[in-house]
């Protein structure tokens, strides 16, 4: 197999160096020192720079940690938020890069304006239009990549950088222009009515940009984690140095008003006039060349990850030609781009907007860095390393500097990338998963606040809400209860679902538990819950409840309920909850059963609840869970009625009493849903209530803790002909009522 020759550090460089000193260095700097003054156009390099330094380090930074493969800027992005939102910001950065091809090639045109000037002079031809000069180099550009590669473009990009140099040595040799000398002392020196300075540090940011165009070339390195680094550091530090300097020659060469007149002035101050054009043309074709190395690159890459919509495009993008991969088809696609645009001549509007795109990479690969240093991986250890806060600062900054600049580009680059997200993300499901970084952010935040609410928040004092726990060894085969509890933590409250096996803890019993955790985080998944998953491992369903009611609440609070469940046809299930029921109130828990039958919660319309006197203290508790329900958008036709019996004598003062009730809680219950019925001697509970909510699709009863311990499972016989019924304890009275300026739906009841 042919051994490919890789490169070293200096491509990095001279593609960033080249890329930096560009168009703008030649044909708009004397037009900012003529506008803002020598010490405006230092404040503008150094704004520029608050940009582009901290993108530079957070390079340097990434690329010490992680090998950076094909794709530079774009590999980054997308190994650190992800591939979905990496590809909609890789495909704003390719096409950014490809038609930066074109914008260069415009601008390298303008290099010919004294020829057309002699043509026009001497021949009397009318030569205006520079397409004649844009088309045919723009595909010839495209034909040096598409058929030599980057060996070859390489090799270009040094004699090109070697003419950018020597023009910029002359410009520095050169004398002031007669007459028109500056004066470096007035520092603020500026024409009449200049432009303000947001205006002409939008005209030149792109000057600063570039110093990335080095990365793209990094599966092609040979030592991507050295040569990124100090390439991309290298060119961005010799950038900023060079362009104090060219603004201290140009204050001091030329009067402000001649600065902002001629956009070739330094031409007329270079010791060899001509070789300014020369630059400018090198300059220009270095950036074009840059460009059309790594804008290939970044689109095989994303053919690579096949995330773009057309399978069998993104397999022939994706091909690589010869030992090096050379992105071939990539580099057709790229040159049809650049070569659309070179012929509309005019690419004001798409260069703003490629600004954006540029902002919103440096802006990324920033936040990327800031957000390494927060999730704390142990496994990010870059051998150089920048600081949180410059990183932070980078990133802020950059989306300052869109909205100062364009509100309308900035807002249109943000739209773009936004519908971009939206149609990977529908053609690449699979691919939607949270990246390590996003996971190590949450795993971080989901620590400090819940550390942040028990360090500051008294239990006694907090608005309740409930923190749900549950604790079942039929999940698979009943499902009932995995229902009732994600409907109770949609919104107001949290939850947990344990799954029991039965057994001892070994390496078998762990695996079978972390498989069944695997079903069991499906099924949230496809019931789109808020609820917790995992499984135990216990020798018994007590030892099992002693476990629960001892774990932490996964919201920074303790858990205030356990939850479970039995097969109301069967009583499976029920002599464990009996047996355990001493445990979990003893511990200060609320108590919630359900009792499943075959019919289901039915069509989630009628949820009636069933107040006695001798449960009253579970009233509460019963109501708010009804009212949680409803909360759910599965129950959103729902309507709850409250059933209470009562001596006959009893009946008007009591339906008042708890129309009032429900008026002052803001509970949505219409008053002819409170319906009181009058004792009867011989009439159980269980009677009225299979005559009354036969046709319920939830039943609610309240139950005291002498009773189960009396009665155990029979207190749970004699619903047979209704649906599913939820049994509720508390161990806490709770107030349906606190103060007519708060609302339920903010502040659920506090404990009494």
């Amino acid at each position: 197999m042919e051994k490919v020759q890789k490169f070293g550090t200096a491509p990095v460089f001279f593609t960033a160096i080249s890329t930096i000193l560009g168009a703008i260095m030649f044909l708009r700097f004397g037009y900012a020192v003529g506008h803002t003054g020598f010490a405006g156009t230092l404040l503008i390099i150094l704004l520029g720079h608050l940009v582009t330094v901290p993108t530079a380090m957070a390079i340097a930074e990434i690329a010490t940690n992680q090998r950076v493969e094909g794709g530079g800027e774009y590999f980054i992005i997308s190994r650190s938020f992800g591939l979905i939102i990496g590809g909609a910001i890789g495909i704003s950065l390719f096409m950014s890069q490809a038609i930066s091809v074109a914008f260069y090639i415009i601008a390298f045109a303008q290099a010919f304006d004294p020829v057309f000037e002699w043509v026009n002079t001497t021949w009397g031809l009318g030569l205006h239009d520079k397409r004649i000069i844009t088309i045919p180099a723009t595909i010839g550009l495209g034909v040096l990549i598409v058929t030599k590669g980057a060996e070859l473009g390489l090799k270009a990009l040094y004699g090109i950088v070697a003419i950018l140099f020597v023009s910029i040595i002359m410009f520095f040799f050169g004398h002031a222009i007669p007459g028109a000398e500056g004066d470096v002392s007035n520092l603020l020196a500026t024409v009449e009515e200049p432009h303000s300075l947001i205006v002409v540090f939008a005209i030149c940011f792109p000057a600063f940009t570039g110093m990335t165009a080095g990365v793209g070339l990094s599966g092609d390195l040979r030592d991507p984690r050295k040569s990124i680094p100090f390439g991309t550091l290298a060119a961005t530090l010799s950038g900023m140095l060079i362009y104090v300097l060219i603004a201290y020659k140009l204050a001091t060469s030329a009067s402000p008003e001649a600065l902002a007149g001629d956009q070739l002035i330094m031409s007329r101050i270079a010791l060899w006039g001509p070789i300014i054009p020369l630059g400018l043309a090198a300059a220009t074709l270095s950036s074009a060349v840059g460009s059309n190395l790594v804008a290939p690159r970044t689109l095989q890459a994303l053919a690579q990850d096949d995330l773009l919509p057309w399978g069998g495009i993104s397999k022939w993008l994706g091909k690589g030609v010869g030992p090096r991969h050379e992105p071939v088809n990539a580099a057709i696609v790229t040159a049809v781009i650049a070569l659309v645009f070179a012929a509309l001549g005019d690419v004001d509007f798409v260069a703003q907007v490629i600004s954006m795109f540029f902002m919103v990479t440096y802006g990324s690969i920033c936040m990327i860095s800031f957000l390494e240093h927060f999730a704390a991986d142990p496994s990010y250890r870059p051998t150089f390393r920048s600081r949180w806060y410059i990183s932070l600062f980078g990133a802020l900054i950059c989306v300052w500097l869109m909205f100062q600049m364009s509100v309308l580009y900035a807002s249109l680059a943000i739209l773009f990338m936004l519908g971009l997200y939206l149609v990977i993300s529908s053609h690449n499901p699979d691919k939607r998963g949270l990246s390590s970084i996003a996971q190590g952010v949450i795993f971080q935040l989901s620590r400090r606040l819940q550390v942040f609410l028990q360090k500051s928040a008294k239990q006694e004092e907090a608005g309740w809400r409930p923190a749900i726990v549950s604790l079942s060894d039929a999940t698979f085969s009943r499902l009932g209860l995995f229902d009732m509890l994600r409907w109770m933590s949609h919104r107001y409250g949290f939850g947990t679902y344990i799954h029991f096996e039965q057994g001892y803890l070994s390496r078998q019993t762990n695996d079978e538990a972390g498989s069944i955790q695997t079903r069991m985080v499906d099924i949230a998944n496809i019931s789109d819950s808020n609820v917790y998953v995992d499984t135990i491992v216990s020798p018994s369903f007590t030892t099992a409840i002693s476990q629960i009611v001892q774990l932490p609440g996964i919201s920074g609070h303790d858990n205030n309920m356990v939850l479970l469940e039995f097969d109301k046809r069967t009583l499976d299930g029920a002599h464990q909850i009996v047996d355990n029921f001493q445990l979990i109130s003893s511990t200060g828990f609320d108590v919630v059963v359900l009792g499943s039958s075959d019919r289901g919660f039915g069509y989630k319309h009628h949820i009636h609840v069933w107040l006695t006197p001798a449960d009253f203290e579970n009233a509460s508790l019963m109501i708010l869970i009804a009212y949680i329900l409803i909360g759910h958008p599965e129950w959103r036709h729902g309507e709850i009625r409250i059933f209470s019996t009562l001596p006959a004598q009893k009946i008007d003062a009591e339906k008042e009493r708890l129309v009032n009730l429900i008026r002052a809680g803001r509970l949505p219950i219409a008053e002819n849903n409170v319906i009181l019925i009058p004792q009867q001697p011989g009439v159980t509970r269980r009677a009225l209530v299979s005559e009354h909510s036969r046709d319920a699709d939830l039943i609610i009863l309240g139950f005291r803790g002498k009773a189960i311990k009396r009665e155990r499972e029979e207190l749970f016989k004699g619903y047979e002909e209704v649906g599913n019924v939820l049994f509720v304890n508390t161990s806490t009275e709770l107030e349906l009522v606190e103060s007519e300026a708060e609302h339920l739906d903010e502040s659920i009841p506090t404990p009494k």
